[in-house]
């Protein structure tokens, strides 16, 4: 039922609906029309070294290696017959984790950059030694006729007369996207940007911004798992008209604001673009949650509790969101691309004449901490009504009808959190966000939560500093919702709409990132 407040929104607002297939792993779209491709990820369950921190000998670090590239080369055998023309598999998916920067040592290979050369590894094996790696991944692409990304450990020898940043061993050691077209050529190498606790690598000494150009999708941009949260150089990406992202990410699941597959939709909504994201599937990390996302259209995976420990292979057929590959191809047809490229986060300036009333319903708001930050919370204490909560001068409206399953007492609030985030990152953010509670107790508020059975319609508003918001949907069982909408305003409001979830709510989201402020 769409809320009052909702239909007078309406009535001075464009609405900005589009067909939406939101489908778990294992479920398949029926196809997108218009111009597309396949795409697939895999969330693999790496091999992992029992002793990383113990350095191995080359022959060892190989064998290890090569036990994970030869899942790699079963699934894109998998992904091939499936029609897939690009495969993205996760990051540290052939090494692992938690390795000192001397007993990485043995994985790591000299990755030259395809933009100064033009090499094929599995044809041109000679050119450069101890690139077995490469080699294999090169020739994996080429057998099985596909864009392949890796993710691999890259040596880079420096010295330090003339770059000051040069490590004392003389050699940079960086965490490494590897692309391949489907001949075998190396096509792209991308040196991750934003490091998350990671011994063994160095940061690259000058930021890359990196794309590369296929002949069925056009251009696609690169970065890596913690580098989604910053303006570099997942921004720059956007701002250069990159509408079609490859995403190795090794990530941990932290609910109730940055699930894996929570994240990667949000980003996918709020950045108009498709999204291939590979993680790791890791148990005693809290390590899954995979998926390929455009905004009008998704596949995904997140493993529950219980489930075997095992690897995941999503494929979907996805419509292009290149528009100069689309005016190229289409111009003759009279074309843009087909139903599905359309943004489902629409900017409508002329959203309302005026802001919501953002006057205070309950007197009693509390501080409780969710993601490590101090919130503002208001509860929510009947079965519908208006609540506005701030934290300072940022503040967060919320519109709500209620419908409880089975008499249940489960707890809500409205958070509103403004400032600097410091813990396992420093970022600046504003967020607004419903959540549900753990338990009976108000600190409860903020906790994770993965299991909902009330279900809210809602309109969640907020005007926010930064026009980089990622607005998110996540219902009982890690389920992803789609949002009716979500609607921009030019004085910074951004507001979203839901109504009749299929499955209880968790958490709605908008998840500002003020980048200027960082």
């Amino acid at each position: 039922m769409v809320l009052r407040v909702l239909q007078a929104v309406a009535a001075v607002a464009v609405l900005c609906r589009f067909p939406v297939t939101l489908t778990r792993a294992g479920d398949r779209s029926e196809g997108t029309p218009g111009q597309s491709y396949v795409a697939a990820v895999y969330e693999h369950r790496v091999i992992l070294n029992p002793e990383p921190h113990v350095p191995l000998s080359r022959a060892a670090a190989l064998k290890h290696m090569m036990s994970n590239l030869d899942v790699y080369e079963e699934q894109s055998a998998r992904a091939a017959e499936q029609g897939a023309q690009i495969i993205v598999f996760p990051e540290d998916g052939l090494q692992g984790f938690n390795f000192s920067r001397l007993s990485i040592s043995a994985y790591l290979e000299t990755i030259p950059d395809p933009q100064s050369e033009d090499w094929n590894p599995c044809t041109q094996t000679d050119r450069h030694t101890h690139t077995e790696v490469l080699q294999r991944l090169s020739c994996m692409a080429r057998r099985h006729r596909l864009y392949l990304v890796a993710n691999m450990a890259d040596l880079q020898p420096c010295r330090q007369t003339s770059h000051p940043t040069c490590p004392p061993d003389g050699r940079w050691q960086f965490n490494t996207d590897v692309v391949f077209r489907w001949d075998g050529s190396l096509a792209a190498r991308y040196h991750k940007h934003n490091l998350y606790f990671e011994k063994a690598f160095d940061a690259p000494p000058t930021l890359e911004v990196v794309t590369f150009d296929t002949p069925f999708a056009g251009r696609f941009g690169v970065f890596t798992c913690f580098d989604i949260l910053f303006h570099d150089p997942t921004v720059r990406l956007l701002e250069q008209g990159v509408r079609q992202m490859v995403y190795p990410t090794a990530w941990m699941n932290q609910l109730p604001l940055l699930s894996a597959v929570q994240f990667q939709r949000a980003f996918s909504l709020g950045t108009n673009t498709t999204l291939l994201a590979a993680n790791i599937r890791a148990d005693s990390l809290g390590m899954t949650g995979s998926g390929i996302f455009t905004p009008g259209t998704a596949i995904y995976h997140h493993a529950r509790a219980g489930q075997p420990e095992e690897g995941r292979l999503l494929v979907l057929r996805i419509p292009v969101l290149d528009t100069a590959w689309l005016g190229t191809e289409t111009r003759a047809k009279g074309q843009a691309g087909g139903e599905g490229e359309e943004s489902q986060h629409c900017r409508e300036d002329s959203l309302s004449t005026s802001p919501p009333a953002f006057s205070p319903s309950s007197p009693f708001p509390f501080t409780s901490s969710m993601m490590y930050d101090p919130f503002s919370f208001l509860l929510l204490s009947s079965s519908e009504g208006q609540l506005t909560v701030c934290d300072g001068r940022f503040c967060c409206y919320l519109q709500y009808r209620r419908s409880p399953q089975g008499g249940n007492t489960e707890l809500y609030a409205l958070g509103a959190f403004s400032g600097t985030h410091t813990v396992n990152g420093r970022y600046n953010v504003q967020v607004c966000a419903l959540v549900r509670c753990l338990g009976s107790e108000v600190s409860s508020c903020g906790q994770e939560v993965e299991e909902a059975e009330s279900r809210v319609d809602f309109l969640l508003e907020g005007k926010f500093g930064t026009r980089h918001v990622y607005p998110s949907l996540l219902g009982s069982g890690m389920v992803l919702e789609q949002p009716d909408q979500v609607k921009t305003t030019a004085d910074g409001r951004v507001a979203m709409e839901h109504s009749g979830m299929t499955v209880g709510l968790v958490t709605a989201c908008l998840y500002g990132r003020v980048y200027d402020q960082d």
